[in-house]
């Protein structure tokens, strides 16, 4: 913890069991020497609907290998994957990956915490209401992807966002202002697979879902964004966690040890939403039942897939 909100979360090194089911998974990063992504520069100035002050921001401490989950992240690392996928077919080269704004506003994305290579070139992008944008990534490559909203810059780039904003620049570097809803990705991690995940560990500013548009895995969301547990809804927000034009996180917002934030409760099995002096970790769920709800609730969050995937990230609610 610093600052006394939680830090993004990290990747980690991936244990596994054999037999290509696996357990006790830990995400890794791994370098390679490319860097892709598609072409974007900054938008003509666009009027904010609002501008609220910005909060301090989180440093973010880089993205490391190692044999356990470290508890630096907002979200920890582990994951037992929602399935028990068969080794991947070998991945090689890049990856598309669409954008689908199905909300009112216009959506600006970003792409940051991402290794430093293989690392995307651009990392902003202007999505209109409505409209859909395919950008290319590497092979290899790990970060995460999120909507910033309420966004004006100017010629150069520099600006502000009301939600999600990258210290005030169009070309994301960094973190994100939480509270925002995260895509997470590390593509041909262990076992030539994919491991991802839609986030609402620090909060949420947009419903999101991710569908696989290419591989040999079959899709656990369908493309209205509906899993066997539910579809995708808003986070009703209660009043208490409504920060920054988004709603936040408990650990955000009271910066308590209960709430899985540190301390004595920080450990796994110590971590019980159910035991929360409020189950905050049930109403993002309720919302996202795929999403992380917590830092711990990895059993129905992580997914995999293998066969040199794509994806599509879809801004919106279920139909």
């Amino acid at each position: 913890m610093r600052h006394g909100r939680p830090l993004p979360r990290a990747w980690f090194a991936v244990g596994a069991a054999v037999f290509g089911v696996l357990t006790a998974v830990t995400l890794t990063t791994v370098a390679v020497s490319h860097a892709g992504g598609a072409q974007a520069g900054p938008p003509k100035t666009v009027a904010s609907s609002s501008t609220v002050p910005q909060p301090s921001p989180l440093p973010f401490g880089a993205l490391a290998s190692a044999a356990s989950p470290s508890r630096s992240g907002s979200a920890r690392a582990s994951a037992s994957p929602s399935a028990s996928p068969a080794k991947g077919v070998a991945t090689t080269g890049p990856r598309q990956v669409t954008f689908v704004n199905n909300v009112s506003q216009t959506v600006w994305v970003a792409s940051g915490e991402q290794t430093a290579k293989p690392a995307l070139a651009v990392s902003g992008w202007v999505l209109a209401p409505g409209k859909t944008l395919t950008i290319t990534i590497p092979d290899k490559w790990n970060g995460r992807f999120w909507g910033r909203t309420g966004c004006s810059f100017d010629g150069t780039g520099r600006g502000h966002c009301q939600t999600g904003d990258c210290a005030g620049r169009f070309q994301c570097k960094q973190y994100g202002v939480i509270p925002a809803t995260l895509a997470e990705f590390n593509l041909n991690s262990y076992l030539n697979l994919d491991f991802y995940d839609v986030s609402l560990v620090d909060g949420s500013n947009l419903p999101m879902w991710i569908n696989i548009t290419h591989g040999t895995t079959k899709d656990p969301i369908s493309s209205s964004g509906c899993s066997k547990a539910g579809c995708t809804r808003a986070v009703a927000c209660p009043a208490e966690l409504k920060k920054n034009g988004g709603c936040e996180s408990p650990c955000g917002v009271f910066n308590t040890d209960q709430y899985c934030c540190r301390a004595q409760w920080a450990p796994r099995s110590a971590c019980l939403p159910a035991q929360w002096p409020v189950n905050y970790a049930a109403l993002f769920k309720e919302a996202e039942p795929f999403a992380y709800s917590y830092v711990d609730d990895d059993a129905t969050s992580t997914f995999t897939c293998g066969g040199e995937c794509g994806y599509r990230i879809t801004f919106g609610t279920s139909p």
